[in-house]
């Protein structure tokens, strides 16, 4: 199987002004969106009169309709391409939270926010389908910008959400929601790029694109499925750090309010956006191995600092002094295992392997909170950590010697 895309060429000379119109603002702006209904969705959920365990739902269908889609949406990139994809989330995301502003009941809130993962799926495998087109030799920096800017805009979402359901009410924020929704969409008609030109870049035939599920078995030789491990351990390991699961072992362990965390979480955000913008241009310049194996290698010494304050019992200062270097570390790393998908898909059935890459990186985010959750409750939080460092540790082997192995073979 011939791999694409290794030499990195400098794509057909997109201005900054296009980038920065097509993918970046749209994604702060949808970002800002995400962000706004944060602190209105659990009082939403709860206003349907039920209990904590069913109003968790609204959180793990629309992880489900993220992780379902996967599949179907890089089908559907391989038959009309990544534009129309990058184009129909943000739409799609915006006409779920209009409907979810008007449901009149909890299992039809439900049917939204699932229909609401689909479409943010759609924009992630759409605008990562339309980089690795035409990116070139700046994908690093384009998909950890968009990162660092999504992360930005869910940042500062979350004040104007709280200020807008308590002036006007619950639903007020799923409408501005929908409103930047449908603003984020507007610039891609006229910047995003029509035309799919990778072959021709490289002095290549066009590649016919190969359609339907089989194609996944010419894809997937044995390096890739030993990265697509990696792939997993990697969501695996940020998945507790990423979603509420160290909140809440910071909660129980400490006894903080939401105040406290509150502050921690924005200052966190805060030291991690540079972090995540950086490392794009480090990997661009220096190479994928250079950056990631780093990134991973450290967030394993931050995972076992934590570990240790687990066990010894630290106070929270020093808590907190290892909560932010896990962070910060872990912003280091956002995005990049997305570059490495850039760099091996097979341009033939390039949507079909994003895929089957994001699917398996959402089945790691899925089960990270479970793992965490059941290795602390039958052995200690320390082993918890521990078990995430190990994780950490695996994944940065893993594209240390696949990333070389993958190279070899393509030259």
């Amino acid at each position: 199987m011939r791999i694409a895309a290794l030499t990195l060429p400098r794509g057909r000379g997109e201005s900054q002004t296009d980038t920065l119109l097509s993918l970046y603002v749209p994604a702060f702006v949808l970002a800002l969106g995400v962000g706004m209904a944060i602190p209105a969705l659990p009082l939403y959920a709860k206003s349907f009169q039920i209990d904590f365990g069913t109003a968790s739902l609204v959180v793990i269908v629309n992880q489900l309709g993220a992780t379902v889609s996967t599949l179907p949406i890089g089908y559907m990139i391989d038959r009309v391409g990544g534009r129309k994809m990058a184009l129909l989330g943000p739409l799609l995301t915006g006409l779920a939270s209009l409907l979810m502003a008007a449901a009149h009941s909890f299992p039809e809130l439900l049917v939204y926010r699932f229909v609401e993962g689909c479409a943010m799926q759609m924009w992630m495998l759409g605008r990562l389908d339309i980089i690795t087109a035409h990116g070139g030799s700046r994908r690093g920096s384009q998909i950890t910008g968009l990162f660092s800017l999504d992360s930005a805009g869910r940042l500062l979402g979350p004040a104007a959400g709280g200020f807008a359901a308590a002036a006007w009410g619950l639903r007020a924020p799923f409408v501005l929601y929908a409103l930047v929704a449908f603003l984020a969409a507007l610039p891609g008609f006229a910047y995003l790029p029509r035309e799919r030109v990778e072959a021709k870049a490289q002095g290549d035939a066009p590649a016919k694109p190969r359609l339907g599920w089989r194609s996944l078995a010419g894809i997937l030789s044995l390096p890739l499925v030993i990265l697509l491990v990696g792939q997993f351990l990697a969501s695996a390991t940020r998945g507790a750090l990423f979603g509420g699961t160290i909140d809440l072992y910071t909660v129980y362990a400490y006894g903080i309010g939401p105040e406290t965390l509150g502050v921690l979480a924005a200052v966190s955000g805060a030291l991690g956006l540079p972090l995540t913008w950086a490392s794009g241009r480090l990997m661009d310049r220096f190479g994928r191995r250079a950056t990631i194996v780093p990134g991973f290698s450290v967030l394993s010494i931050a995972l076992v600092s934590l570990a240790l304050a687990a066990f010894a019992h630290w106070p929270f200062a020093g808590y907190v002094g290892a909560f932010l270097f896990a962070k910060m570390t872990m912003s280091s790393t956002s995005g990049s295992m997305q570059v490495v998908s850039s760099d091996f898909a097979p341009a033939h059935a390039r949507g079909t392997f994003f895929g089957a890459w994001q699917l398996v990186g959402q089945v790691g985010l899925l089960l990270s909170p479970v793992l965490f959750a059941l290795v602390a409750q039958y052995a200690s939080f320390g082993v918890a950590f521990g078990t995430l460092a190990v994780m950490s540790g695996c994944t940065a082997l893993i594209v240390w010697r696949q990333i070389r192995a993958l190279s070899s073979r393509a030259s």
